[in-house]
C-alpha cells in the first residue's frame, strides 16, 4: 500500500509536465501554433518569436511552474505519507521528462528549460536563484537561449552539490535527478549546439521566419 502513494506523485508529475502551455497558451490567445515555425519548439523562447511577448512570459510562468509545484507538495507533505527525497528527486524527473515528452501531445515536446528551473526552484529557493541568474547573465550578454540553457543546466547540478555552504544538504537522489536533467537537456540541445558551433543560431528576441 505505501508503494501507491510514490507511485501517484510520480504519475501526476509527468502528467501536470506533459501540459505544453506554449501550444495552450498560443490557441487561447489566437496566436499560430509555436510547433509551426521558428525553432518548432513548444516552448516560451519560440512563442517570444511570434511577436507576442504577453503569451512568452505566460507559457514561461506556467512551464516553471508545473516543475516548481510538484516538488515543493513532494517536499511540504510528502514525508507525512513517508515520501522522501528520493521521490522529491523522482517527481521533479517526472514532470521534465512529461514536458520533454507529453503523453498529450503524441511525446513531441520542448527542451523542459523553464520546468527544469522550476524544479530546481522547488528542490531549494537559494537554487533556483542562483541557476536562473545564470541563466540570465549569459543571455543578457550572449543574446542566445540555448546556450543559457546549457550553461544554467550545466551548473545546477554543481550548485547543489556545494548547498552545504548554503545550509542544505546535497542529497544524493536530487543531485542525480539534476544531472540526469541536465544531460537531458544538453542532448535536446544538440541541434542548438551545432548551430552555435556553425554562427547560425537564433538570437533572442528574433521574429518568427
Amino acid at each position: 500500500m505505501d508503494a501507491i502513494y510514490p507511485a501517484a506523485a510520480v504519475l501526476a508529475a509527468y502528467l501536470l509536465g506533459s501540459l505544453a502551455f506554449a501550444v495552450i497558451v498560443s490557441k487561447v490567445m489566437g496566436l499560430s501554433d509555436p510547433r509551426t515555425f521558428g525553432s518548432k519548439n513548444p516552448g516560451a523562447t519560440n512563442v517570444l518569436r511570434s511577436g507576442n511577448k504577453a503569451a512568452a512570459v505566460v507559457t514561461l510562468l506556467l512551464d516553471g511552474l508545473k516543475g516548481f509545484v510538484p516538488v515543493v507538495l513532494a517536499r511540504v507533505y510528502g514525508p507525512r505519507y513517508g515520501l522522501g527525497d528520493g521521490t522529491t528527486a523522482m517527481v521533479g524527473l517526472a514532470a521534465f521528462l512529461g514536458h520533454l515528452y507529453p503523453v498529450f501531445f503524441r511525446f513531441q515536446g520542448g527542451k523542459g528549460v523553464a520546468t527544469f528551473i522550476g524544479v530546481v526552484f522547488g528542490i531549494h529557493w537559494v537554487l533556483g536563484i542562483a541557476t536562473a541568474l545564470t541563466w540570465i547573465i549569459i543571455a543578457f550578454f550572449f543574446r542566445y537561449s540555448s546556450l543559457a540553457s546549457l550553461v544554467a543546466a550545466l551548473f545546477a547540478p554543481v550548485y547543489y552539490l556545494l548547498g552545504n555552504r548554503f545550509q542544505w544538504y546535497a542529497e544524493k537522489p536530487i543531485a542525480f535527478a539534476l544531472f540526469v536533467m541536465a544531460a537531458l537537456l544538453a542532448w535536446r540541445h544538440r541541434e542548438n549546439i551545432g548551430r552555435l558551433v556553425a554562427g547560425k543560431e537564433s538570437r533572442l528576441g528574433a521574429k518568427k521566419g
